[in-house]
């Protein structure tokens, strides 16, 4: 128990690494019951490419249920955004890379329109964003005239695409392989520079063998992930819209973890009139969490018209809810000040290989929806009760715990040593 601690992190136990033991569990069982179906190249990269517009909007939406608020419109904005770059390529003309462009401003626009009520006139971003649904969704169905539009099969690369392969064929992507390899090796020189880092600077370091078995665990998922898109069928490896996950989850994760805008976000929404009282304009964290969101709402239904090859008039039904769902689960707090990038990332494989997996055994569609409904309300119930113990989010603290793979936290008692990472905690937020 001793070394599962520094492995870990002192001061908590393995049960706070649940949704990740969560995730391996769903595939372990999945794996049985559908005699490895669920772990075959072809299922991976079809959840991948069925789930990814959710994992998008989940980067947004955890930014705003971090900063205390809720957005029920992202579907309807994503739906708009889509029939909008539908039409102009196929209307106007415009090139694939000049729709994308409008798009993102598309995006932008109804994020700063929605970002004004809820920043300037102080609307609740509840009632904004339900209003914003409606009159988005009526936008799309208006613009659209209700019907299919087809988009170019040029454009259509970004949601259906794959990372184009080169060289001898070894029976796997090459270009998949290459990156994988490349991704480990970073990991590594991470790992280990943070080690060098920390001795530097006289902080607490974790024996040799901690940081071997972390790394060692990280690279063997990534491996695996890597031989899984690799092994496809001719024509496939990693699909693009992965790659622009993988981007944007790199982007928004040091955006959370490490400027100072990051930590605001977290400021407003774990106490608002100490942020303000602190100095941070809770004004311009409010507007530019709710405009961001609507611009990732723009990119994830860019990608599923990409996916779909035409934008309809049901496009974006119930979008809200799931990455609602993906960033509760992932552990991010109900009254807000809590969450995380990868938790989001994690909760959202979880409910997208959950449902993956139940319609593989051939369970029926809505009574899937009533299993993951019952999952999250547990999952958030189990993290509610935790923290109603006086214990740490056991989700949360988790999942703040895998992000700061190289620390050793203190949640025991005041007196124990601090790592170099939890000096932010103190710094001032302006």
């Amino acid at each position: 128990m001793k070394n599962l601690k520094l492995l870990f992190g002192k001061g908590n136990s393995i049960g706070q690494y649940g949704m990740i033991i969560a995730l391996i569990a769903i595939l372990i069982l999945f794996s049985i019951l559908t005699n490895g179906l669920i772990l075959e190249p072809t299922n991976i990269i079809n959840v991948f490419l069925q789930y990814s517009y959710i994992l998008i909007l989940a980067l947004g939406m955890v930014m705003v249920i971090i900063a205390g608020h809720i957005d029920l419109s992202v579907g309807s904005v994503a739906a708009f955004t889509g029939i909008i770059v539908a039409q102009s390529m196929a209307q106007w003309n415009f090139p694939a890379w000049a729709a994308i462009i409008l798009g993102l401003a598309v995006g932008a626009a109804v994020g700063a329109w929605q970002g004004f009520w809820v920043a300037f006139v102080k609307v609740p971003a509840f009632i904004v964003t339900l209003a914003g649904q409606l009159i988005f969704r009526g936008a799309n169905q208006i613009i659209g005239n209700s019907t299919s539009q087809p988009v170019p099969s040029d454009y259509a690369q970004i949601g259906s695409g794959f990372l184009p392969d080169f060289g001898p064929d070894f029976g796997f992507s090459n270009g998949t392989l290459i990156l994988g390899i490349v991704t480990c090796l970073v990991l590594v020189f991470l790992e280990f520079r943070g080690r060098q880092r920390r001795k530097k600077m006289q902080a607490e370091v974790v024996p040799l063998w901690v940081s071997i078995v972390r790394t060692g665990i990280l690279v063997a998922v990534t491996l695996v992930a890597t031989y899984l898109f690799a092994a496809g069928p001719a024509g496939t490896s990693i699909p693009i819209v992965a790659i622009i996950l993988g981007v944007l989850t790199i982007v928004y994760g040091f955006l959370t973890k490490n400027t100072i805008f990051g930590r605001q976000v977290y400021a407003v929404g774990g106490n608002a009139n100490a942020a303000v009282l602190s100095g941070v304009s809770a004004r311009k964290v409010n507007f530019f969490v709710m405009m961001n969101m609507s611009v990732l709402a723009a990119v994830a239904g860019m990608v599923f018209v990409g996916y779909s090859g035409a934008s309809g008039p049901a496009d974006g039904t119930g979008w809200e809810l799931d990455a609602i769902a993906a960033v509760f689960v992932g552990g991010a707090a109900v009254a807000g000040g809590i969450g995380t990038i990868s938790g989001s990332i994690i909760g959202g494989l979880v409910m997208a290989l959950l449902s993956n997996g139940l319609s593989l055994v051939g369970l029926e569609s809505n009574r899937v929806q009533i299993i993951r409904g019952l999952v999250l309300l547990v999952a958030v119930a189990f993290d509610v009760y935790s923290k109603s113990q006086g214990r740490p989010s056991l989700i949360g603290g988790m999942l703040k715990q895998f992000q700061r793979k190289d620390t050793e936290q203190n949640t025991v008692a005041a007196q124990q040593p601090r790592t170099i990472e939890d000096q932010p905690e103190k710094v001032n937020v302006q």
